[in-house]
């Protein structure tokens, strides 16, 4: 379990994260999702061990992975933009992975083959798409406990990005570990995660179970023939709402059949009930947060 209590850093006069709580349960799929310049790379690096808290922790199994070089071999960080020696290849890549990690020689050369690399070509060579399918392949050979991934579809043509959400899921079967991805493409982390956190003002705003929070946030289109006291609507806690003539959208965080049961007892002409995606969990909880 990954554990982060009271988090905070800065960089000299600017507070990225600003006592951030979390927990990240073993084995989840978490999406983290936040408005660039949120802090999601500030937040990866901090859980990976690489910078230090300036106040708070995080503890992964309990134990600190900045302080704890033991607990950092368990855990494995793909930047958004991976850094390479220049004459580096990914032969020299792999002794030098092999140096720290337990690297899986059976899933490396099936990784290697899948991906199409070559070993001995520079990586400074490999277009984008190639570079993190490189740090791909040594995330998925290390197999780590926890695995970071920094915008992990980032330059995946969508062949490979179909191949890597397989692989995550195998991952997860297989070593029942634990991955956090954070992204822009919602649509691809809807597909593939079971939790998600919102990144906001430097704190976890809005967090939990993907598709049960899905199911808590609804759309609701109403229509009358005759004039409704707007006061009615206070008792819901809507995250955003529309008028045009008669017509009434609401988007509603709550029960769906408690709140059908209020808005039928207005006797709308219609009551249509819609779902919402993660896109558009994010945007109505975002738009929420700054009410």
């Amino acid at each position: 379990m990954l554990r982060i209590e009271r988090l905070s850093k800065a960089f000299r006069d600017k507070k990225v994260l600003d006592g951030l709580n979390l927990i990240v349960n073993e084995g989840s799929m978490f999406g983290l999702v936040g408005v660039n310049g949120a802090g999601k790379s500030t937040l990866l690096r901090c859980v990976s061990g690489i910078y230090d808290t300036d106040e708070g922790a995080v503890y992964f199994n309990e134990k600190n992975t900045y302080e704890d070089e033991k607990i950092r071999k368990q855990i494995f960080f793909v930047s958004d933009d991976p850094y390479y020696p220049p004459a580096a290849t990914i032969r020299s890549l792999k002794d030098f992975y092999a140096s720290f990690y337990d690297l899986n020689e059976e899933a490396y050369e099936k990784l290697l083959k899948l991906f199409a690399l070559s070993e001995n070509k520079p990586v400074s060579s490999f277009s984008k798409g190639m570079k993190r399918q490189t740090m791909l392949l040594f995330a998925l050979s290390i197999r780590p406990k926890l695995l970071l991934l920094d915008e992990a579809f980032d330059g995946l043509d969508p062949i490979v990005r179909h191949e890597l959400k397989k692989l995550l899921y195998e991952f997860i079967e297989e070593d029942g570990s634990t991955i956090i991805i954070s992204s822009h493409n919602l649509k691809e982390l809807e597909d593939i995660c079971d939790s998600y956190g919102i990144l906001e003002n430097g704190k976890i705003s809005s967090y939990g179970d993907l598709l049960e929070s899905k199911a808590n946030i609804n759309k609701y289109q109403l229509a009358f023939n005759t004039p409704v006291d707007e006061s009615f609507f206070k008792q819901f806690e809507i995250l955003h709402s529309h008028r045009e003539g008669s017509v009434y959208s609401f988007v509603i965080k709550g029960e769906r059949s408690e709140i059908e049961e209020k808005l039928r007892s207005l006797h709308p002409l219609i009551l249509d009930t819609l779902p919402v995606n993660f896109e558009e969990l994010f945007i109505y909880e975002h738009e929420g947060g700054d009410r």
